[in-house]
């Protein structure tokens, strides 16, 4: 920064004078591959400015407030949200030595704002009301200064670090605003957070633009909504069905040039009137609100053509103490019907812990599984019921963003 100014204060000024060229490709990003394989993205300078002067007129970011960097630089979520806009309204941005080193920079640095991904966040979230289950009262209190919190806030009046400032303190004791983006995350750890008197909110955002076009915001945060489009952003559900699940398609000055090199591609993204159609399923609630339910891909058609949502179910299956990680899929039986299945990765910790922590039995692991799609399927209508599981004996391959990759 200092030979900057310096070259400055000396009159060169060729950067400063150069023209930007807003409609050329800027940047060149690569999606997550999540469902296929991966994309390069070509962004121009207008695609991601336009998103960051929308997101600043949608999201709180303070002069002078700390955020620190967990997710990779490359990942359009945290090139843009972490570093573009939080450069753009001076926010100064500490950097995270590792997953591992989360809770020791959270404690050094203590950030206002944290940018995530939903496995951070739950992985905070279940230590957090671990430590308040073991604690005599933990939960009378956290349901009593929440509602304390509730009508303080009414009035305009923070009082949340009274009943939580040890909740605050796992963030490093200063944390505002966490935003969670990428995937999909229980609304009640989003509701919770928020009771805790740390605002939490999810967004929705894809490579192609930017890549935020659907936000939730301090003025109107539904918990179980992704939010309304930021501002520039057109966006419409496309074939609704009788449920009005439709394809999610949006319009605006951040959507993407195409992809490089690969002209079919592009085409098939857009339709004739210049709608650019996301791959996500989702519908609409009277206020205006977004709801995710899927991607288009990922649906499974029963053979009595009704319509799985795998995400449902996954997320479901994740709430369950025996499962830590999980894919659901169609697969067709004996018979040739197309039957819901599910890959899960099982939770030995947890499981481990119901018999007092002693070794564990591959039949006691089964049944801890089992018992944990049984209490799913009671949830749930019988057609979108798990008839058939598989244990697996190691993680799923993942993303740099911690997205398990489906196609595996």
């Amino acid at each position: 920064l200092n030979s900057g100014y310096h070259l400055i204060g000396k009159g060169y000024s060729d950067y400063l004078d150069r023209d930007v060229e807003g409609n050329k490709m800027t940047v060149l990003l690569f999606t997550s591959g999540t469902t296929g394989m991966s994309k390069a993205v070509m962004l121009s300078a207008d695609n991601i400015c336009s998103d960051v002067r929308a997101i600043m007129g949608f999201v709180k970011i303070n002069k002078g407030e700390r955020i620190l960097s967990i997710l990779p630089i490359h990942h359009t979520y945290e090139c843009t949200v972490t570093f573009l806009c939080c450069i753009y309204g001076g926010v100064t941005i500490c950097f995270c030595d590792g997953l591992r080193y989360i809770t020791k920079n959270l404690e050094e640095y203590k950030p206002n704002i944290l940018i995530v991904v939903p496995l951070v966040l739950e992985k905070f979230y279940k230590r957090i009301m671990k430590a308040i289950e073991k604690e005599r009262g933990g939960v009378a209190k956290v349901a009593l200064g929440s509602a304390i919190t509730k009508v303080a806030g009414a009035a305009r009046l923070d009082v949340s670090s009274l009943f939580f400032g040890k909740i605050k303190k796992a963030f490093g004791g200063s944390i505002r605003l966490i935003i969670s983006g990428a995937a999909g995350i229980d609304p009640e750890i989003i509701r919770n957070m928020n009771r805790f008197g740390i605002q939490t909110f999810q967004g929705y955002g894809l490579t192609e633009c930017a890549p935020i076009v659907i936000c939730n915001s301090d003025k109107d945060n539904k918990y179980d909504s992704i939010g309304k489009p930021i501002p520039y952003v057109e966006a419409k559900i496309v074939n609704p069905d009788e449920n009005g699940i439709g394809e999610i398609c949006v319009k605006g000055p951040m959507v993407m040039l195409g992809y490089y090199k690969d002209p079919e591609a592009t085409k098939a993204a857009f339709d004739y009137d210049g709608w650019y159609h996301t791959g996500d399923l989702g519908r609409t609630d009277k206020e205006g609100h977004y709801y995710i339910c899927g991607r288009c891909k990922s649906v499974i058609v029963t053979t009595n053509g009704k319509n799985v949502y795998p995400e449902e179910l996954e997320s479901m299956l994740l709430k369950e103490n025996a499962v830590k990680e999980c894919i659901v899929t169609g697969r067709e039986d004996e018979r040739g019907n197309t039957i819901v299945f599910a890959r899960i990765f099982p939770d030995l910790k947890a499981i481990g812990a119901t018999y007092g922590n002693r070794n564990i039995t591959d039949k006691e692991i089964s049944k801890a599984v089992s018992d944990a799609v049984k209490s799913v399927n009671s949830q749930v209508v019988s057609y979108k019921a798990v008839k058939r599981f598989e244990i697996v004996n190691k993680e799923f391959e993942k993303t740099t963003t911690s997205k398990i990759k489906r196609n595996q």
